[in-house]
């Protein structure tokens, strides 16, 4: 396994990748239909008030009688909110010229007394209509109206006493009689008020949009449940991956969706494959370890050896033991081994009191119950068992165990109260090849074992002097690649 970590971040997650893209589908989908249907109810609405407008318009056409070029219209209309002041819907005649084309030039005639310099404004103010329905009684047409051609008609809107209404207006010409000459054109306008129609899209569009908002909380409800219902197996893939990586299970249990179900098979295939390749390598190494032992032990016996010569055999024994040790380490294969620190360091506290009486142990941070070592607990055992002998025997009469985590590492350290490591040892104890017994008591006896392990685990073995207890303080650093 690589000891790089895994690229942190929200979006390496896959949940999230699925929650944003459902968030955004739904962020955009939603409002554009509600504008589709806003924009398509406004058309509508418009293309009925047209039609209502247009049949209004036929029914005063209806009634409208013209007799040697004058208009005749009847008192009241048959559409009673013609006959009501300010009802909001208003009828207009004037005349539309020959042509059909320019603004509103009723009266012309009748303003021939005016000045020549009054401004066309002026003229456009002081302008009546042929006639007007009872409803326009006191209002006043400032504004250009529409002169379609004559047969057509025009829809739009119009600002009449500055407030905005919609105007459909048609151009006609009364066919003459037999004695009668050729009429002008005229333009009959039917004008309504716009607050209703506003009031009607307003209502239509907080209503569409309350339901939009409803729907898209009941989509994020539905996308959520069903996010959780796909991703159930791989959480519970993880879960179970956790239990092999604490060491509570020795392999995946469940059963997986069929892309999954491969995985999990193949995993379980190389965990029984290492796991009995890993027993097989330590029993060889073990009966390795008892054939040369035998032997060196009968060379030791002989007592015609020299110092010299007792003293090789001995280096040689711990040289055995110690690459032996290095050889049944775990570390290559500690993904799927996880071990409690608090088992181990509770363990050897209790015991190393019993063999060192005279120096008070003490945890100056305990592990907490969640507190994992990814390794082996013979290779934690070790490491921890050496730097609490080493620290009991340099101690005064103190000794601090202390377990933590910061960013993303596993911390443990070891510290006492005796006469420390200088600057100096603490660089040379570090070095390989160097003897445990060129250093002061207490420090140095089984740190090459240590300093292995700790390598071979991919962490860092620092020396420092105690803060607290004015002795030497030794760190354990170990990266915590198997995150929860």
């Amino acid at each position: 396994m690589s000891s790089q970590r895994a690229p942190q971040g929200k979006l390496n997650s896959l949940r999230v990748r699925l929650i944003l893209s459902a968030l955004l589908l739904i962020l955009l989908l939603l409002p554009t239909i509600g504008f589709a249907l806003n924009n398509a109810f406004k058309q509508q609405v418009m293309t009925n008030v047209r039609e209502q407008l247009s049949a209004y318009l036929y029914s005063v056409l209806a009634v409208a009688e013209m007799d040697d070029g004058k208009l005749y219209m009847p008192e009241a209309l048959l559409e009673n909110q013609f006959n009501v002041i300010g009802s909001g819907l208003y009828a207009v005649i004037d005349s539309a010229g020959d042509h059909g084309t320019d603004s509103v030039r009723l009266g012309e005639n009748q303003n021939d007394s005016q000045s020549d310099n009054q401004t066309e404004s002026d003229r456009q103010a002081s302008v009546e209509p042929l006639w007007s329905s009872n409803s326009f009684l006191g209002l006043n047409i400032t504004t250009p109206l529409p002169h379609p051609k004559v047969g057509r008609s025009e829809f739009g809107e119009l600002m009449l006493e500055k407030q905005p209404h919609l105007i459909y207006s048609f151009s006609v010409r009364f066919a003459p009689g037999e004695a009668q000459r050729r009429s002008a054109p005229i333009t009959i306008h039917i004008i309504k008020d716009l607050d209703g129609v506003a009031q009607q899209l307003k209502a239509f569009s907080q209503h569409l949009w309350s339901w939009l908002v409803v729907l898209m909380l009941v989509l994020l409800a539905i996308q959520f449940a069903w996010l959780a219902w796909t991703l159930k197996p791989l959480a519970r893939f993880r879960e179970e991956l956790g239990q092999v990586q604490r060491g509570e299970a020795e392999q995946l249990s469940g059963h997986y969706p069929n892309e999954l179900q491969a995985v999990a098979k193949q995993l379980n295939t190389l965990l029984s494959t290492e796991q009995r390749q890993r027993s097989r390598y330590r029993n060889a190494l073990s009966d390795l370890a008892h054939s040369l032992k035998t032997p060196l032990a009968v060379i030791q016996s002989q007592k015609d050896l020299s110092p010299t010569s007792l003293e090789q055999v001995g280096q040689i024994n711990r040289t055995i033991g110690h690459q032996l040790k290095r050889a049944q380490s775990a570390a290559g294969n500690a993904w799927h081994l996880g071990i409690k620190v608090s088992l181990v360091s509770d363990k050897l506290l209790r015991t190393l009191v019993k063999i060192h009486p005279g120096v008070a142990l003490s945890y100056g941070k305990a592990p907490e119950e969640n507190q994992i070592f990814y390794g082996d607990q013979s290779d934690l055992t070790e490491m921890l068992g050496n730097l609490l002998d080493n620290a009991c025997k340099a101690a005064r009469g103190k000794v601090m165990l202390s377990v933590g985590a910061d960013n993303g590492k596993l911390i443990i350290s070891v510290e006492d109260d005796g006469a420390g490591v200088s600057p100096e040892q603490r660089q040379l104890i570090l070095e390989r090849g160097r003897r445990a017994d060129t250093y002061e008591k207490g420090h140095g006896i089984g740190l090459a074992i240590v300093g292995d392990l700790v390598q071979s685990y991919q962490g860092e073995l620092t020396i420092d002097s105690s803060a607290t207890l004015g002795g030497a303080k030794f760190i354990l650093s170990f990266p915590q690649q198997f995150a929860e």
